[in-house]
């Protein structure tokens, strides 16, 4: 990590603060999920940077972005996200996207596919509308703010004991990235979410959907119904993984987003 940057741009009217292995190398960009942060993508970051650039951006409201008042909705963030491609003069990209990151690069690949060399959707939060109103009434936007009133020690110590599986410096920097959600960042529950069927129907550019064997958002099923919508679509499931794939199968993600940015790097 020594040779690797920090810095904000102003995107969609923002300060977008962003992380970055750099070099002369193919672009990839990687989207963290709702309380989380770009720096959670630290240890595929590592795998990558060999032979790509990688740049993890914070979501507005996360990490270390701007907290506007408003536009948390997935149109308001894949425009940041198009806007920051444009910012930092990245070209042709691929766009890797956990949870509410997923849904985003769905939205800026429906609206650039040419713009991009691929897509990497890993559990994206594909509900159907009743499951998005479950969602928006649940607790946790009050979860979140009872975390915030407890001391830090408190939640990583709870989530070092419920994810033994997943490494220290992974929990920690999920428990730093809690610290910096703003509660504003929830808005992006309310309902309606875009439609993911449309989404998958309509894309234009190689495209890999990631999903988990434990509890994934994205069941098989749906994950088979969705290849079948659009033929350059594929589908690859990580055994012990549930929602959080990225933290429970890190070197098994990154073995199969290098051999799709393999397959991509000649288009």
């Amino acid at each position: 990590m020594a040779s690797w940057t920090t810095g904000i741009c102003k995107a969609n009217g923002i300060d977008v603060h962003y992380l970055r292995t750099g070099g002369d190398k193919p672009p990839v960009v990687l989207l963290h999920g709702l309380m989380t942060s770009g720096a959670c993508w630290i240890p595929l970051a590592r795998a990558l940077e060999k032979d790509y650039d990688v740049i993890m951006p914070d979501a507005r409201g996360h990490g270390n972005s701007g907290v506007p008042d408003k536009g948390y909705r997935y149109d308001n963030l894949a425009v940041d996200v198009m806007s920051f491609i444009d910012a930092l003069g990245l070209a042709r990209p691929v766009v890797v996207g956990h949870s509410m990151g997923g849904m985003t690069a769905a939205v800026v690949a429906g609206q650039i596919p040419k713009r991009l060399r691929g897509l990497i959707l890993v559990d994206p939060p594909f509900l159907t509308p009743e499951r998005q109103r479950e969602v928006y009434e649940s607790d946790v936007a009050d979860q979140h703010r009872r975390i915030l009133s407890r001391p830090r020690q408190d939640l990583l110590a709870d989530m070092l004991g419920r994810h033994s599986h997943r490494s220290r410096e992974i929990i920690e920097l999920l428990v730093q990235a809690r610290f910096q959600t703003s509660m504003r960042a929830f808005e992006v529950l309310t309902p309606p979410n875009p439609d993911y069927v449309q989404l998958i129907n309509t894309l234009d550019v190689p495209s890999l959907l990631v999903i988990g064997d434990v509890g994934s958002v994205v069941s098989p099923e749906m994950a088979a119904e969705l290849a079948g919508l659009n033929q350059r679509l594929e589908v690859v499931q990580i055994k012990e993984a549930g929602h959080g794939v990225p933290y429970d199968q890190p070197d098994r993600l990154s073995a199969v987003i290098q051999a799709f940015l393999r397959s991509v790097s000649a288009l």
